[in-house]
């Protein structure tokens, strides 16, 4: 597969999770709110909540447009807002795990790794500009 199809793929998976994400904190905050790593970190606030699923609706629109151009300032822009948001939400809940138990902190720890390691490698993939080089007739990328 090539680098242009990983990075496809790749901004692809986060669109669809930042639209799901934000779709269900948008229109179902409270259902959201009961989910035990979202809970036990009172108290509820359905406009902090909707303004959230808002934001993450408006990360999913720049991730989508990522997809569908494949531009790579707008990839690697739409890679980097992703990660700031990623790593200030890991680096939160790192330090708030107490409340949890032992085996939901971890898995918890690593799906919020994951976010941030998932745009990291595909930063990593795009920061060469490889992967948005047409190829010649022969099929053949340019060097850079």
């Amino acid at each position: 597969m090539s680098r242009r199809a990983v990075l496809r793929a790749g901004l692809g998976v986060l669109a669809g999770g930042q639209v799901v994400l934000g779709l269900w904190v948008l229109l179902l905050p409270g259902l959201f709110w009961k989910w035990p790593w979202v809970s036990h970190l009172p108290p509820y606030n359905e406009h902090l909540l909707r303004d959230f699923g808002g934001a993450s609706l408006a990360l999913a629109v720049v991730l989508c447009a990522a997809v569908a151009t494949m531009e790579r300032r707008l990839v690697l822009t739409s890679l980097v807002a992703y990660l700031v948001s990623s790593v200030a939400h890991l680096l939160f809940h790192a330090r708030h795990l107490e409340p949890l138990p032992a085996a939901s902190a971890a898995g918890f720890m690593a799906l919020l790794g994951t976010a941030v390691l998932l745009p990291a490698v595909l930063v990593w993939l795009a920061a060469d500009g490889s992967a948005f080089r047409e190829p010649d007739s022969a099929g053949r990328r340019p060097t850079p």
